[in-house]
């Protein structure tokens, strides 16, 4: 949720790490069936954080030169062999099939895409969601339903 939130994993894994330092300190005496959605509340609060941080120093970055971006993009993890020997052909359609997700999903307005993070790849049911973005069990559907309809009209291609 966070990475597609902010479009870099390193920032992704900051922000949910501030996210599980504060929930811990706020809220390890709940019970833990109210863990998932308090959980959630924190990380969309840590994202929005950081959204206006990256805008701020982004800003600034622009006036003094450079693109904002000074990580270095090798990834070590990329050179590692596949275990499970697929063609290159198949390792190139699985690869175009994450893009086109990762666009897809990154299309979405950030509602629909909280709602359908929160639903389909972190597994909370509709209340927990409903807690997690702080509406109504009725909104968390509707932009739920809007989501998965806008993904299957981008990704039909890909369809089997």
């Amino acid at each position: 949720m966070a990475h597609f939130a902010l479009g870099n994993s390193d920032d992704a894994l900051d922000v949910v790490q501030d996210a599980m330092m504060g929930f811990s300190r706020s809220y390890a005496k709940k019970p833990p069936e109210d863990w998932a959605p308090l959980f959630y509340q924190v990380l969309r609060s840590r994202i929005s954080d950081c959204r206006r941080r990256l805008a701020v120093r982004n800003r600034f970055r622009a006036w003094f030169g450079g693109n904002g971006d000074d990580r270095d993009h090798d990834d070590l993890l990329l050179e590692v062999p596949d275990p499970a020997n697929n063609s290159p052909h198949d390792q190139m359609e699985r690869d175009d099939l994450g893009r086109a997700l990762d666009r897809a999903i990154r299309s979405l307005p950030t509602r629909q895409q909280e709602a359908f993070l929160l639903r389909s790849w972190e597994g909370l049911d509709v209340s927990q969601t409903a807690r997690a973005m702080q509406c109504s069990e009725g909104s968390v559907k509707t932009h739920y339903f809007r989501a998965v309809h806008a993904l299957r009209e981008l990704l039909e291609e890909y369809r089997q």
